[in-house]
């Protein structure tokens, strides 16, 4: 059964002049649930998004919500909502009056939008500040001023472009877990730009990983962590190392990597402390560098300094191998 919410990009692209953004991708959003669209900068990942909410037109293919092919609509007509970076609140108006803005828009009464911007404030635990400007409010204030605005207008889909990017670490972690209960509260489908692996790890139901303008891999965030399809997503979602064995290429977890009596001879080019572990950085003979995440009790009872020769080794079975 189809849901509103369903999104669906068909053979989508978007060329400038002889560059090319976004590559014929096909993809089914899941309904109701949170995407993390994720990957370097320049991959492809905003202008899908841009696309989606109309504020970037499609060179060729469908968007598809509900069935219905929503390319050619301007975005107030397409059932989407777009929460900028920028948050772009009016300075002059009260958060009330910024979030009922598009109401009044509309034409709706002043009592009704009033209502129903002080329902979205609350939702985001901001009805209390309802009367100030957007300039007597931190970062973090802001930005669910802007989150409330976007949801004012029932939006089947909710899209947002790096929304987390400008909130000290704290407050970043804070407004992850704010952004999942809202999903789940609505129960409408959030597309989240990023391209912070932790970020993607911490909130998304699916992560659909882009690179050179095309998805690359997509999956929940443990399938897609675990088992990397190409030697780019073992690379860019971080914790594994890519290694050449037999001419095939393998990619083994750093925490499954062990420093070892027997096993590959391998240099060690640098030592990270981070707190419950450390990270023990290798070259093996055949140049490939090795990352291997040993205890943090462990490797202060037999301390490793740079420089030293090791011996690395693993569980064979923990090998995953790569497609070329």
């Amino acid at each position: 059964m189809r849901t509103r919410s369903d999104l669906e990009l068909v053979h989508l692209t978007k060329a400038y002049g002889q560059t090319v953004a976004v590559n014929d991708i096909s993809h089914v959003f899941p309904p109701a649930s949170y995407i993390c669209l994720l990957g370097p900068s320049g991959c492809g990942k905003s202008t899908t998004l841009r696309m989606i909410a109309g504020h970037e037109s499609v060179t060729s293919g469908a968007i598809l919500l509900d069935g219905t092919d929503i390319s050619h609509l301007p975005p107030a007509k397409r059932g989407t909502a777009m929460m900028f970076q920028s948050y772009a609140l009016f300075p002059h108006l009260s958060v009330r009056d910024n979030v009922a803005f598009s109401l009044r828009m509309k034409g709706v009464d002043k009592a009704t939008r009033n209502a129903r911007a002080m329902e979205l404030l609350s939702l985001v635990a901001m009805d209390h500040l309802a009367e100030r400007l957007p300039a007597q409010l931190s970062g973090g204030q802001q930005q669910r001023v802007a989150l409330a605005r976007a949801l004012v207008n029932e939006p089947s889909v909710l899209l947002l472009d790096e929304p987390l990017s400008a909130l000290d670490p704290f407050l970043r972690i804070r407004m992850r877990a704010e952004l999942k209960r809202l999903q789940r509260e609505l129960g409408i489908t959030f597309v989240h730009v990023t391209h912070g692996q932790d970020e993607a790890l911490a909130l998304a139901d699916q992560c659909v990983v882009m690179n050179n303008a095309v998805i690359e891999q997509a999956g929940t965030p443990r399938e897609v962590w675990s088992e990397p399809r190409t030697e780019f997503v073992a690379r860019f979602m971080g914790g594994h190392n890519v290694i050449g064995l037999n001419g095939a290429r393998y990619a083994i977890r750093a925490d499954q990597v062990r420093v070892d009596s027997t096993g590959l001879p391998a240099a060690v080019t640098g030592v990270e402390y981070q707190g419950d572990r450390v990270a023990v950085t290798t070259r093996a003979e055949s140049g490939d560098e090795i990352v291997a995440l040993v205890p943090e009790a462990a490797f202060f009872a037999a301390p490793i300094n740079p420089g030293e020769a090791v011996r690395l080794g693993w569980d064979q079975g923990r090998m995953h191998r790569l497609e070329a």
